[in-house]
């Protein structure tokens, strides 16, 4: 039986040339230059850099960031004998914790790595701190011959590390603004700004958006668009907007709830992240005594099928079908062929889903 010709990426024949070079003694102590070995090689300064990866990797040299690359053992110049094929997930939540939405994207993407021999894991790196988290991170890494990682709702000090090391890494959601990784997430921020900017339309002038407060990227980002809206509009309409954090329980979010009602900027409209959230938010509203759309209009940040299927349907913002699993999928695959990703945000943005939990505040009563 003839054997199928398996095709091999550029870094990689740029892995194998160096290695060759170091087995015949081309390079001594250090290896040349990022632009030497572009242009003895013939290839881009990211193929060369993922190479370079690679071979740290082996334990064939070690990179510097600023200074030349040392080679630290000529006594592995061979190809390893099975490749690396290993691609973490890392969270900081169990799995059982992970939205319905993301352990879907995950599962589709890790079946299709699986077509194409690669082996996934889930690493839970939970934060107990930046130094536990960084030790854990390192010990994790040197047990394991990991290729790349995907990072899902990691702390900035998570993403930092990735940031600062050769692994590839695809941030499954959004990166801090001080850090600099590819990433793949919904336009957070537009989606909130455009949610305030449905509450003004319909002459509401109080509004909140109730968020965790979590430190991850895309919740900070949902902040600032829903600010944005409100300080963009009219301030003679004197509008407005409260963010209110909490910490994920149903009772904190009733506490902070509670405080804010009972308060002279009670809300007319609440924008809620999370659909685990929505549903704590609109029980509270009903045992306070409140109808959504009747007293309180109400949008949720994110999807859930449930929203379509109750009375009255959850406004919503959601992509069309696969649309993310799809662009994850094809990024990952993207990245385990290369070897790495561009830099910087892939985002998306999703359509607005009207619902009817949305009304003009003029067919309103006050709230009591």
């Amino acid at each position: 039986m003839l054997d199928i010709p398996k095709r091999t990426s550029l870094y990689s024949q740029a892995a194998a040339s160096i290695r060759k070079g170091i087995g015949d003694g081309s390079w001594r102590e250090f290896l040349p230059s990022e632009r030497r070995l572009c242009e003895l090689f013939k290839v881009s300064r990211p193929t060369i850099r993922t190479a370079l990866r690679l071979l740290a990797s082996d334990g064939l040299i070690s990179i510097r960031q600023g200074r030349r690359n040392r080679i630290i053992s000529r006594g592995r110049c061979q190809p390893p004998t099975s490749p690396n094929r290993l691609v973490v997930i890392v969270t900081q939540e169990p799995v059982s914790f992970i939205p319905v939405a993301s352990y879907h994207s995950i599962s589709e993407m890790r079946g299709q790595l699986a077509e194409h021999g690669f082996v996934t894991e889930v690493f839970v790196c939970q934060a107990r701190g930046a130094e536990a988290q960084r030790r854990k991170l390192v010990a994790f890494v040197r047990q394991n011959r990991v290729f790349c990682c995907v990072l899902l709702s990691v702390s900035k000090e998570v993403q930092r590390w990735f940031a600062s090391h050769s692994i590839p890494a695809l941030v499954l959601g959004s990166c801090h603004p001080s850090v600099r990784l590819p990433s793949l997430d919904v336009d957070q921020r537009s989606i909130c700004r455009h949610a305030a900017g449905v509450f003004l339309s319909k002459g509401h002038r109080r509004i909140a958006l109730v968020v965790p407060d979590s430190a991850v990227a895309g919740d900070l980002a949902s902040e600032a668009g829903f600010l944005e809206a409100v300080a963009q509009h009219d301030q003679s309409d004197q509008a407005q907007a409260t963010v209110l954090r909490h910490n994920g329980t149903a009772q904190n979010i009733s506490t902070k709830l509670d405080a804010l009602f009972n308060s002279e900027r009670a809300p007319t409209a609440l924008l809620v992240a999370k659909p685990a959230h929505v549903f704590i938010v609109i029980l509270y509203l009903l045992k306070r005594g409140l109808s959504v759309p009747d007293t309180v209009s109400l949008i949720s940040r994110d999807r859930d099928n449930l929203f379509s299927n109750v009375l009255p349907p959850i406004a919503h913002y959601a992509l069309k079908d696969d649309t993310f699993n799809l662009r994850l999928t094809r990024l990952m695959l993207q990245m385990v062929d290369q070897g790495f990703l561009p830099d910087g945000p892939n985002l998306m943005f999703p359509r607005f889903v009207a619902g009817r939990t949305v009304i003009p505040l003029l067919t309103k009563p006050a709230i009591a």
